[in-house]
């Protein structure tokens, strides 16, 4: 690696065992890759890390391949990306779809540490965009994820009396799912579960406080009432309802 190239490097300001790992980290990314980019993120960075936190770094380079690479730095867990700029705006297009815009997010909060030309510019002006777009459901797509999640309500309710243990699972399935389309359906996006209850707290108290009612619960019959109570206002269904997708391209 041309000493040169750490040289460019803009380290952000971080606290011990962290600046070294980070340092460590850039180190090999400059000795394996070419790349034209790297963005550190994650919460280390943005100075909130805890027992479980690791280094995320996004790399953009020129080859045609991607990559990921998971390993110590100063006995730090480093999560490493290496992507062409064309896989990001994929990734873009394609989280955009499904709520989950995972890579603008950490390309977009994160700190370039090393740029050779504009493509990270470009890209993190492009991630920001992409997560203050606001993408609506389809009607298509609201109503196949209302049926989805009822359809897996009631196969948990056929348990409730027979295996408390599945129905449990099932329940707690059909809650998560239910938290995750009142995200979306709101804006278009899914947060990372870590931070979904956060987001639901923030948007609807009352959801909030029976997603809470649910994951405290004591008994299987306090968790049925929760859950059906979440559905009722959220999806608007239990279990089968009537409809008809309409015609639509059959797989090849």
């Amino acid at each position: 690696m041309p000493a040169n190239r750490l040289a460019e490097c803009q380290l952000p300001d971080l606290p011990e065992p962290f600046a070294t790992a980070l340092r460590q980290s850039v180190e090999f990314i400059l000795s394996d890759f070419h790349p034209i980019g790297i963005v550190a993120t994650g919460t280390i960075v943005r100075g909130t890390a805890n027992a479980n936190s690791d280094l995320d770094l996004y790399v953009v380079h020129t080859a045609a391949h991607r990559r990921r690479v998971q390993r110590f730095f100063n006995g730090v867990p480093a999560e490493i990306f290496v992507n062409p700029a064309s896989a990001v705006r994929a990734y873009f297009v394609d989280e955009d779809r499904n709520g989950r815009r995972f890579t603008a997010h950490m390309i977009a909060t994160g700190v370039v540490v090393f740029r050779d030309g504009p493509i990270m510019d470009e890209l993190r002006t492009e991630a920001r965009g992409w997560l203050e777009k606001k993408t609506a459901m389809s009607d298509f797509e609201r109503v196949s994820t209302r049926y989805g999640i009822a359809s897996r309500l009631e196969d948990a309710l056929d348990l409730v009396d027979t295996d408390d243990v599945t129905a449990t699972m099932l329940l707690a399935e059909s809650v998560i799912a239910i938290l995750e389309y009142a995200c979306k359906a709101a804006d278009g996006r899914i947060p990372r579960r870590k931070e979904l209850m956060t987001m639901i707290a923030g948007r609807d108290s009352e959801i909030a406080q029976l997603a809470t009612e649910f994951f405290q619960a004591a008994s299987i019959s306090e968790r049925k009432r929760s859950a059906l109570a979440l559905a009722d206002r959220t999806i608007g269904a239990r279990g089968f309802f009537e409809w008809d997708s309409g015609p639509g391209p059959a797989p090849q």
